[in-house]
C-alpha cells in the first residue's frame, strides 16, 4: 500500500505590500536577512494568481536561522481592486506573523521608527515569555514574544 505524500515544511508566507522599500526596511529592522529580490511577470505569474498582465516586484527575506522566510511582493499591475482590512485581531482570516526577539522593548521601538503601531499592551504569560502585537507593513499583524529566562 503506498502512502500519500507528507508535507514537508512551511516554504513561506507571502504578504503584498503597497511601499516594498519601506517594507524590507520593517522587516531587516526586525532581524531579518534580504536574500533578493526580483521583478516576476509573464503568463506563467498570471497563471499562479489568476491575475491578467500581472507585473510584479518581490523581495524574500529570511529569519537568521535560516527557518523562515517570508515573500513581500508590490503588484503594480493590474490595479488592486480593494485594501487590507485593518480588523481587530480576533476577526478571521486575518493574518498574523510571531517572532521570537531577544529583548521586546527594544524591537517595539525600532520598528516604531518603520511605522509599527502597537495593539493592546504588552503582557506576559507567566514566567515563559512576554508577548505584544503590533502592525507592520500592510496592516499585518506582528506579534512578538521575548522569551523569559
Amino acid at each position: 500500500m503506498t502512502r500519500p505524500m507528507a508535507l514537508k515544511r512551511l516554504d513561506h508566507t507571502g504578504i503584498v505590500v503597497e511601499d516594498l522599500p519601506a517594507a524590507i526596511a520593517f522587516f531587516v529592522e526586525l532581524g531579518m536577512e534580504l536574500e533578493g529580490q526580483a521583478s516576476m511577470e509573464g503568463e506563467w505569474v498570471d497563471k499562479l494568481i489568476a491575475l491578467d498582465g500581472v507585473r510584479a516586484d518581490i523581495a524574500m527575506l529570511r529569519t537568521p536561522d535560516g527557518n523562515g522566510r517570508v515573500e513581500l511582493s508590490t503588484i503594480r499591475t493590474p490595479p488592486a481592486t480593494g485594501s487590507a482590512p485593518w480588523e481587530p485581531v480576533s476577526t478571521p482570516g486575518i493574518p498574523r506573523l510571531t517572532f521570537v526577539v531577544d529583548d521586546v522593548d527594544d524591537t517595539l521601538e525600532r520598528l516604531r521608527q518603520h511605522g509599527a503601531e502597537r495593539l493592546g499592551e504588552m503582557t506576559q504569560f507567566e514566567d515563559v515569555y512576554r508577548y505584544v502585537y503590533t502592525r507592520g507593513p500592510a496592516g499585518v499583524i506582528i506579534g512578538l514574544v521575548e522569551e523569559i529566562q
